[in-house]
């Protein structure tokens, strides 16, 4: 029987190479990851996974220089814009008491947008950092345990994403940069977890 992972964490890397790569400012790269966000997210409800969490930026991120950081912030708030016209559900966390939190995003940090029971749902992690999620009492408890992290870019990493939620996570990666996203990237990741033993210590 093909076994869906319930909840996939997404760590869209790459943006800033794919842009070097074409002779663009690194900081171009971020609005071309936003499509391929929405093309994902169709591919995964497609294929019946019910949440996706995605990595925005970290509180390490904003110490890039400002064109970058305005150009990642911005993407976020694009980002979730386009989530929530899909029609999902979204929640973004993050350290919304920052000067680097986008005030655009505060109404998604209280409670779900779209909340209901046939939406897919989706975390955004906005300006988000394990230190700061461990010293606030785990602010991401409420986000259930990730089955299958995607990484794309080739680092083999998770960059501080979620610990909590990925002690047990398959973690799987794509070579490819993101914004050269394609549907077979999820198949190819979904067809590779069908062949993991999933014992979670057991």
């Amino acid at each position: 029987m093909f076994r869906i992972p319930k909840h996939i964490g997404i760590i869209p890397d790459g943006n800033r190479r794919w842009a070097k790569n074409r002779g663009l400012k690194k900081e171009e790269g971020y609005s071309f990851g936003l499509e391929p966000g929405l093309e994902l997210l169709r591919a995964a409800q497609k294929s019946g996974i019910r949440e996706l969490t995605y990595y925005g930026f970290t509180v390490d991120n904003c110490k890039r220089p400002k064109e970058q950081f305005k150009a990642f912030s911005k993407a976020c708030v694009e980002a979730a814009e386009m989530i929530v016209q899909e029609g999902a559900a979204l929640y973004v966390l993050g350290n919304a008491k920052s000067p680097c939190f986008p005030e655009e995003l505060l109404p998604y940090t209280e409670t779900t947008q779209n909340e209901q029971e046939s939406a897919v749902r989706v975390n955004l992690l906005v300006n988000y950092g394990w230190e700061w999620d461990m010293k606030n009492h785990w602010a991401s408890r409420n986000i259930p345990r990730i089955d299958l992290v995607v990484r794309w870019g080739g680092m083999c990493r998770l960059s501080g994403f979620l610990p909590l939620q990925t002690v047990y996570s398959d973690f799987y990666i794509v070579k490819d940069l993101w914004p050269d996203f394609r549907q077979e990237h999820l198949e190819d990741a979904l067809g590779w977890y069908q062949q993991q033993d999933v014992t979670l210590g057991g």
